[in-house]
Parts: C-alpha cells; structure tokens; sequence
C-alpha cells in the first residue's frame, strides 16, 4: 500500500493495570512506527464507576464521594506504577485538578455535563499512555478526539465526515514525527458539547479515524484474539476464525456480538483499509483479519446469541392500510441509523413486530413516536436473540434445517431471515441460552463440512496419493460425513484451481491442459475464491519455497499435512513459530509422513511422551535408501556401482547425493527427537557424509562418472568390520541427553539393526516403560505406496479432529 500508517485501538481491559500498559508499550514498540495513530478507552471499570458516580451524586453525596475517592486512587497509583517521579508529579497535579473540580459538581447535571464527566477515562488513559510512550522512546502526543471529530447528539451519534476530515488532516499534520494517542468514545457537537459515540463506541471511533487519517490497517486490541465460531467463554470447542467476510462481520456487528460493535464497520466498508482483531494479552494468539471478499458463500461460519432483547409491537387500527406500515416504519428507522435486530410481519393481528437491544430500544420508540403513524405502541421484554450467521446461510438446507431443529423445542417468538443472506435469526423466549448456543454450534459445524484439499507436488508420492485418495474419498466421506474435494494442484510452475473440484483420476491426463502458469499466487487465489468449511494442504515436494510458506497457510486458516522434513527439521526457533501459529489459529499441521514413510513412527514416539513415558534413546536404520544399499554391499560390488543401480530403479532421490550425504537421516532424527520432547538443532547432529568434497559442486553425471572416488574409503571400511565378523551399516541415534549422531557402523551380523530385508526401516525405541526391552517399528521405510499411505491416513486423522 502507498500509505503505510496504522491505527491501533485499545479497550479498557488492555489498560486495566500497570503491568496491562506495560505491555500496550510493547506491542506499540513492535507493531507500530511513528506517525501511527492509537485509539484508547478508558482504563478497566473507569467508565463503569464513573456512572456509579453520576448516579450517587443524585441519590447519596456520601456514596458519591467514596466513589470518586477510588477512582482517584486508581488513576494515581496506575501513574505512579509507570512513570518516573518528576513525570508522574505533573500528570498528577492536572488529575487532581480534574477531580476537584469534578467534586465540585451538584446534582442535577444537564445531559451534557454528563457525557462530559463519562469521557473523563478516555482522556486520563491518552495522556498516561503517551507520557508512558515518550517515556521509552517513542515520542507520543495525547489528542482529544473532540478537537477534530464533530457529531450531533442523538441515539446513535454519527460523526460528520465533512467537517471531521479538515480538523483531522490539520491535527495529524501537526504531528509527524510522533505517535497520536486520541482519545475513544467522544465527539464534539457545534454548541462545543461532549458527544458519547454510545458504549463501546471506541471501536467506532477507531475506525471513523482511522478512514479521516487515511490509515492502511486497523488493528483493535482486546482480551481476546478476535472472532470465534461462538463466544468460546460459553462454546468450549469454538475455534478462531483467521478470516471473516466484510459483509460476515458488518452483519455480526450489527447484532451485537460482544467482539464487534454496531457501526464499527461503517467507516471500514467505506475507506480502502484493511482491519484486524487481536489479543493485546497475548499478541501471537491468532488473529482475525477482515476480508473484502464478496465471493459467493456456502452458510454459516458463527452462532451467536444476545440477552435482553426487546420487541416493540406496533398495531394499526382496523380501517387503516397495514401492508403500507412496514415499509414506513422501516425506512424511518434506517433514517435515523435504528434499524431493527429482526422483525416480524402479523398481517393477520395488523401487528408489525421489531427486535432491539436495550441500549437502542428508547431512540426506537421516541422515533417511532415522533412520526405521524396512527399507530399503537407496546413493549416486550425479557428475551432472547440466536442466529448463525455466514454468507449464504439462508440458502444452505442443512444449516437451515440444523437450525429449526435446535429450536424446535424453544419457546420461538419468531423467526427472521435477513435480504442479504447473512443470518438466520430466532427471538426467543429461554434463560438456557448458553446451552442452546453450545447446541446450536454442534449441530452446525459438526455435520457435512466441506473440506478443500490442496495438493502441492504431483511427482510420484502425490501421484500415488491422488490414485489412493480417489478409492478412499467415498469410504473417507461416509465414516466422517463429510465431504472431501481436491480443489488445486499445484507445481512448482504452474498449478490447476478448480472450486467446484478436480476429478482425481483427470489429473495425470489433464493437468499440463488446465494448469495455468503462476503468474498470479495459487495461494491468494484459492484464499479469495474458496468456500470450503475446511482447506488443507498436502505439501509431498522437497520445497524450500513451499516450506516456507507453512505461516501463511495457518494465517490463512488452512491445516496441513506434511511429508516435507524441511520445517519439522528447521532450527528450533522457525520450528516452534510454525507449531505456535498453527496451534494459536486452532489449525493442525501433521507431518507423520516425514519419517518412516507408512511406519506410526512420529505417532507412537509422541503418544509414548504425552501419556507419562520418558523416551531414553531411539537408534535405527532410517533411510530406505541407505538400508537397501548397505543390505547389498558385500565388497563383491564396488559401492559406487550399487549406487547406480539403485538410480536407475528408483530408489534414490534424483541427485543420489541428497541421499548419501546424511542430511535426509538427519532431519528424520531432529523430528524424532522433537516428538520425543528434546530440543535438538539440527547443527548439533554429528553427521557422517559418504560423499566427498571433491563430488559435491559436480553435475549429476559428472558425479557418476566420478563416483569411483566412494569405493576407497568404504571398502576398507567393510574389509576391517567382515575382519571381525561384522557388516556395514548407515545408522542413527539419539540419547535423552541430547547426544545425536548419523553415520556408518560396524555391527554384529546377528544384531537387530543389521538384518533386515533391503529397503527397510526399523526404529528402536528406549524409554522408561520399554527400557530392558526395547519398541521395535520396522518394515517398508520408503517408497510412494506406503508413502501416499500416511498422508492418506493423516487426512483420515485429520477429520476427525475437524
């Protein structure tokens, strides 16, 4: 993007507490530049206590002293906690001063005073923060919102973008080489009156500022990383949503879900910038980014529910033309920014229903009275609101029939399916909300998901699968009831996208004639396109590229499946950041193809940690290819002649050298030792190459045609270990205490390591359950059958945890 400035937003819980500015200070040192815009709250309950206060002032002058007392307390002791003495002094002579003249009102207070008393924690939190800022080295200025936003008083304040845009280019032009820290929730009227943007009207704000200052992202900070598939406090197993649709996230705003805000994607939908929502108590939780993409969807993606919901019934007297009230009413509320939950239509009873929550029931009934309807006003309260939300939603029968079923044995006002398509809604009469949520969530998102299947490498391995998952896709759909699509293939030139699904038995015939050269990134694409519950990668290259992009796919929602040893074997930190970004987005990376091909080998070593054993060591034999050339060599065939005749039957990689050199061996002993609980880097494993320096910068037939070089050395080798009635063999090995090594040994013909049929695999596990009597896993260690076999059966495992 041209303009590079951001926004960041903070709410009350991230400044709640010293030690919760501390780390607002060190996410902004990370995340944020100079110049960027912050947007805060008022600190933990401010806001809260001081409503209390306006509410004793009336009733108890005592209660309300004893108010303010605390609230003095706790805005002083969060600036002595932070700021050094001299700093502190000055920010506390101006609070003092703030308070007594608070202290110095008398109830009654006009609205206006009122709304000025309630902005008071918004401006305390932007001068703390930015004194707090320029204090570590990040020059900071503190700016009241109302200087430059300008709005009307009303139910639901909107700021005016026309006068607002001149007064916040000026400010912002004023102060370039520093950090604006504005204050949230207040606007300024053309009497010079406080105006509140309503509750949580910090995210509005947020975002109104961030399109008046021309910002390229908006990223809002709360307590928690941003949208699950229900509110994961009452749905334990709710997972992250790394995407939402625009039009997804408007529509959940506007039932007011408790993450996003009513209007806080006006100003998004209607500027170029992007938004996300994150944790500020744990920054690399996950996150949700806000798409603009209006691609067709497939049903719902949230449920969601919303307590103290009230219905306004409106009834018109017989004689009058009911079919003409609807659409009066409702364009006299969208007028005035109060367009109703849900409603419903009694063409029967002349009665004309509409759904609001208690923050904008009153401005909906003053608005409704205000008109020159002839009309009969009355209230509901007590209930409820549930929806599933999702583009497409209302067109999906199985979440719509989901949906009814749940609710067929609640007490069900009515039920509202929104124009766009985006929700299913049901006003409710039930206090079991929380387990109708729980129900709803298991009825919608545990049946028929459809899952996408990405498959990056088409060489023999993914050839194999692709046979292999077309004989297995219908049994695999039946036992999971899902349905499962290979939606892309992709080489490393070119790849094929298809969202409706590529028929797995056309690929090897139709690839080179629908595949499209990677001018534009596959990933984008199926990212933009995809309507898939679920998409998963199958990475069976040897990529580096690929490899590296392992972030992307758990950013972007997507799991993965791994025969690719290059990130499981990276160093620890790349390791642990592709483990952490998975595991924070609720995505799940399997790799048990990296080692062993078809052996439960990573499975059983890590089932053996997590259910109370200690694994002691592991040794064995772990390429295919080294195993089959060991097996042969008996000193009656030069080495290197073995060598190309495993070439030429395939054994080996197509660079023989990627094999011989022990890097291959030791990647599967650094994922071993991972899954076993050691921390081992891969620098730390004493390996022994078989090919000389002299061979390794050579072309690969100029390294046959020197591959004599080989013979020397291991012949002498073999001729010492037959000496002693011993053989050749390339072998791994791992103790608890970290000591790892690959290379060749001699061991005792009869020794379990030594025998084997050629191209075989065996692992020997030690621990302390298996220790006198070591675990043995041994069979086929290569090869695209059993290869394709694992992968296969890490999708199998795969579903089951979706």
């Amino acid at each position: 993007m041209a303009n590079q400035k951001q926004l960041h937003k903070f709410g009350g819980s991230s400044l709640a507490s010293a030690e919760c500015f501390d780390r607002v200070v060190n996410i902004l040192s990370e995340y944020s530049n100079v110049g960027d815009l912050v947007i805060v709250s008022a600190a933990g309950s401010t806001t809260n206590n001081l409503l209390r206060w306006l509410e004793a002032l009336e009733k108890d002058g005592r209660i309300a002293h004893e108010i303010l007392l605390e609230l003095r307390s706790y805005q002083n002791q969060l600036i002595i906690e932070l700021l050094p003495s001299e700093k502190a002094q000055k920010l506390q002579d101006v609070l003092n001063d703030e308070f007594t003249a608070l202290s110095a009102l008398n109830a009654p207070l006009t609205e206006a005073q009122k709304s000025s008393v309630l902005g008071h924690g918004e401006v305390w939190s932007s001068r703390l923060l930015a004194a707090l800022l320029s204090e570590r080295d990040m020059a900071s200025v503190a700016i009241d919102s109302r200087d430059f936003l300008r709005a009307e008083i009303g139910t639901q304040p909107e700021i005016d973008r026309a006068l607002s845009w001149p007064l916040a280019k000026s400010i912002v032009a004023q102060h370039p080489h520093q950090r604006l820290v504005i204050t949230g929730f207040m606007a300024q009227n053309q009497q010079g009156e406080t105006v509140l943007l309503g509750r949580n009207g910090s995210d509005y704000s947020a975002t109104i500022v961030g399109a008046l200052a021309e910002v390229a992202k908006v990223t809002i900070w709360s307590d928690v990383a941003g949208v699950y598939s229900a509110d994961p406090r009452i749905v334990g197993d709710a997972c992250l949503l790394p995407l939402l649709r625009l039009d997804e996230a408007s529509e959940l705003a506007r039932l007011a879900a408790p993450v996003l805000h009513s209007r806080t994607l006006q100003p998004v939908a209607q500027s170029t910038m992007d938004m996300e929502l994150r944790c500020s108590h744990q920054p690399e939780s996950g996150s949700t980014r806000i798409e603009r993409v209006l691609a067709s969807g497939r049903g719902a993606k949230i449920v969601t529910s919303l307590d103290e919901v009230n219905l306004i019934e409106l009834t018109l007297g017989s004689g009058h033309d009911f079919e003409r009230l609807e659409p009066q009413v409702l364009a006299l509320l969208n007028k005035a920014q109060l367009a109703p939950l849900a409603y419903e239509t009694q063409s029967d009873n002349d009665c004309l229903r509409l759904a609001y929550t208690s923050e904008l029931l009153a401005g909906a009934l003053e608005c409704i009275e205000a008109s020159p309807l002839d009309i009969n006003v009355t209230v509901k309260s007590g209930l409820s609101l549930i929806a599933a939300v999702g583009a497409g939603v209302t067109n999906n029968a199985n979440h719509c029939f989901g949906f009814y079923q749940t609710l067929k044995k609640v007490s069900v006002e009515f039920m509202f399916e929104t124009d766009s398509e985006l929700s299913l809604i049901a006003v409710v009469k039930t206090t079991e909300m929380p387990h109708l949520l729980d129900r709803l969530h298991k009825q919608l998102f545990q049946a028929q998901k459809r899952v996408g299947i990405v498959l990056c490498g088409k060489g023999n391995i993914g050839s194999n699968w692709i046979e292999l998952f077309a004989k297995q896709k219908s049994e695999l759909e039946k036992r999971r009831g899902m349905s499962f699509n290979l939606i892309a293939v992709v080489a490393s030139d070119r790849y094929w996208f298809d969202e409706k699904g590529i028929d797995p038995n056309l690929v090897s015939d139709r690839f080179a004639d629908e595949a499209v050269t990677a001018d534009q990134d596959w990933l984008a694409l199926i990212r933009r396109q995809s309507s898939y519950d679920e998409i998963v990668v199958l990475d069976v290259t040897a990529s580096q590229v690929v490899s590296d992009r392992y972030l992307e796919f758990a950013e972007h929602g997507m799991h993965l499946i791994s025969a690719n040893k290059l990130a499981g074997s990276a160093p620890s930190e790349s390791y642990h950041q592709v483990q952490d970004v998975f595991a924070k987005t609720g995505r799940h990376w399997l790799y048990n193809a990296t080692v062993g091909a078809g052996l439960p080998v990573n499975h059983t070593v890590r089932d053996l940690r997590e259910s109370g054993d200690e694994i002691v060591a592991i040794s064995g034999i772990f390429s295919g290819t080294l195993s089959w050339l060991f097996q042969q060599y008996d000193g009656s065939i030069p080495f290197s002649e073995l060598v190309d005749l495993a070439w030429q039957q395939g054994l080996t990689e197509p660079d023989p050298r990627s094999d011989l050199d022990g890097t291959d061996v030791m990647r599967k002993l650094v994922i071993l030792a991972r899954e076993s609980g050691l921390d081992l880097e891969p620098e730390s494993v004493k390996v022994e190459s078989l090919v000389p320096e002299s061979l390794l910068k050579l072309s690969v037939d100029d390294f046959f045609h020197q591959a004599p070089v080989l013979n020397d050395a291991l012949q002498e080798r073999l001729n010492k270990a037959q000496s002693q009635g011993k053989v050749l063999r390339y072998v791994a090995r791992l103790s608890k205490e970290g000591a790892a090594t690959v290379g060749v040994e001699a061991l005792e013909e009869h020794h379990a390591l030594a025998n084997l049929l050629p191209c075989d695999n065996i692992f020997a596990i030690e621990s302390k359950w298996y220790k006198d009597n070591p675990l043995v896993i041994r069979g086929p260690g290569a090869g695209r059958e059993v290869t394709a076999g694992a992968l296969q059966s890490d999708l199998n495992r795969l579903s089951g945890l979706l």
